[in-house]
């Protein structure tokens, strides 16, 4: 008889653990809690020198939400979030949920624009930012905004051993926060450096200041698993961002099925190699580590060298970040297998991952690099490659396995028409699952076209095989169409990934007067070695149909990415 996707072929594959019932916590507050409760001591947030321990990061953000809301922040208004990978952020979150608040994670390298628009759409009332940003560009970006509350906050803070591949030249930072904070109630005078206002700002406050001020949190009822814990932007790759609406109850599920299918000892190290406000960083750094009641080790941005340097300080058991930042480390002068010898898993995920990226890693540094795949839709992981098990090839396309869906999850390949095509075809990918979230926000109209009956349209294309692994092969709107031919870049892509010299790649579309679209490769070299634009060419063209090669290719320094790690192949496009 034949398999079909109601029938879950993965689950014979997924371990006793992995396929029994979980009953996560309400929401990420309650697991930081649970945690709080049975390791007070224990290291919550590593940040270079600085150490913040369950208790203390309790009471630090207990005394956010309580400036919170005597600043007027009441339940379910949004606060956003513009920070790096520090310990505001996190305090910032568990703040604004504490005060019954949704969250909006906003990339820091957001212009103007594109903070006005997520402020306007999503409606803020209050804004967490770096200092140095608010005075620069922000402080004008909120004017004509619901914003009438912002917290300001200095990288430095909560540590005191300046890195200046990460900060640049500066002043020592303040000594760490004392760990006895009395409590009081919040007053509107939180900090009164901040300076005269004009008459159109909103009130501003040190966020430091306010987290040592020991104010109480509000009191009122708990947050449910239905209540909306992040309004996510997606990151607008086709069109105006949208805000996906993550449940509470969607972040502690695939928390919790994360820990279960990369089972690490409680309160081992996770470090954040993803940014925190991306949906990745937040459920499988932040939420699963505190479900595991583990340290969250956090080095504020991406830099290779300080990232391996604090792998050694703090010899965590788990990461995960875009197949990029593995290549960048993998490519630095100082990187040693030792860096890597602690991890219990490393983990893939927010961009595609070559075989061959995965086969160089184990061989020079010794570890397996696991892939996954989700969208902010669908609140990060919906397959993941689970601990005793490693990804297949499609023997076919040479296209890696994302890995297999969750046992309360369905994945679906459906055609053009939403009609499930056999296992095995190729079409859309369809999620329908626990982690779904129920919309976006303010958008009627987009949410019944993405979400139909509650499962999730991803715009990916991919297949299954008959024990259930999920392969994804491109977007569909990055699909090339050379004469009449369809092309997908990711083909093309893990091809130039076999070659020696290449250390990223990125394949679109490019006009063409006869072929209506040809092939064009973009591509950075490894340190070290060389390789001429033609070499590549017939290097693909002597492993891919002769519709498929790259025509022209293109060598830079390096490629465009987001913060998260994915290659812009849009900007790439926008070269010609």
């Amino acid at each position: 008889m034949t398999s079909t996707y109601a029938d879950r072929p993965w689950l014979g594959l997924l371990s006793p653990a992995q396929r029994a019932p979980v009953a996560p916590p309400p929401t990420v507050l309650h697991a930081f809690r649970l945690a709080a409760a049975r390791a007070p001591e224990r290291t919550a947030l590593a940040y270079f020198d600085g150490r913040i321990g369950y208790a203390e990061a309790d009471a630090l953000s207990d005394s956010v939400a309580g400036h919170l809301a005597a600043r007027g922040v009441r339940r379910g208004d949004r606060v956003a979030v513009m920070l790096q990978n520090t310990p505001h952020f996190v305090l910032c979150v568990l703040g604004a949920w504490k005060a019954g608040a949704v969250v909006v994670p906003l990339n820091p390298m957001y212009k103007a624009g594109e903070v006005g628009h997520v402020l306007h759409d999503s409606g803020a009332a209050a804004l967490v930012c770096d200092g140095r940003a608010w005075t620069e560009y922000l402080r004008e970006a909120v004017r004509g905004t619901a914003v009438r509350s912002v917290l300001t906050a200095s990288d430095r803070d909560f540590q005191t051993r300046d890195d200046p591949r990460i900060f640049g030249p500066g002043p020592q930072a303040p000594a760490p926060v004392p760990p006895s904070i009395p409590h009081q109630q919040a007053g509107p005078a939180d900090d009164p450096a901040a300076g005269p206002a004009r008459p159109a700002d909103p009130h501003t406050a040190d966020l430091a200041t306010v987290a040592r001020r020991g104010h109480r949190a509000p009191d009122g009822p708990d947050l449910t698993a239905a209540d909306t814990a992040l309004i996510s932007y997606t990151s607008g790759t086709s069109g105006t961002p949208k805000g996906a609406m993550n449940p509470h109850g969607a972040l502690t599920y695939n928390a919790v099925r994360q820990v279960t299918s990369h089972p690490i000892p409680e309160g081992a190290g996770y470090f954040a190699l993803a940014p925190l406000f991306h949906i990745t960083g937040m459920v499988c750094e932040l939420a699963a580590c505190f479900v595991n009641a583990g340290t969250l080790v956090i080095a504020h941005r991406f830099d290779a060298g300080a990232v391996l340097d604090a792998f050694l300080e703090h010899r965590p058991a788990y990461t995960v970040g875009p197949a990029t930042a593995f290549m960048a480390l993998a490519a630095h002068p100082t990187v040693t297998p030792d860096h890597f010898a602690s991890f219990q898993v490393v983990s893939s995920g927010g961009a595609p991952l070559p075989p061959a990226l995965v086969e160089r890693l184990r061989a020079a540094f010794g570890f397996y690099l696991r892939n996954g795949y989700g969208l902010t839709e669908c609140t990060a992981p919906c397959a993941t490659v689970p601990a005793h098990l490693e990804a297949p090839v499609d023997p076919a396309s040479g296209t890696l396995s994302v890995g297999l869906p969750g046992a309360d999850t369905v994945v679906r390949i459906l055609d053009e028409h939403g009609d499930e095509l056999p296992i095995g075809r190729t079409g859309e990918i369809a999620v329908r699952g626990p982690q779904v979230v129920p919309g976006y926000w303010g958008l009627p109209a987009e949410t019944a076209e993405a979400f139909p009956d509650g499962e999730l349209r991803t715009g990916d294309v991919g297949f299954m095989d008959p024990d259930g692994w999920l392969y994804v092969v491109d977007r569909k709107k990055d699909m090339i169409n050379a004469s009449g031919f369809k092309v997908w870049p990711r083909e093309v892509e893990d091809v130039l990934y076999t070659h020696p010299a290449v250390r990223e790649a990125a394949v679109v579309g490019v006009p063409d007067p006869y072929r209506g679209e040809s092939v064009k490769a973009y591509v950075s070299l490894r340190p070290g070695t060389s390789a001429e634009p033609g070499e590549l060419s017939a290097y693909c063209a002597e492993r891919l149909a002769a519709y498929k090669y790259p025509r022209r290719v293109e060598i830079l320094p390096v490629l465009p990415k987001t913060t998260s790690g994915k290659i812009l192949r849009r900007e790439l496009r926008d070269r010609g």
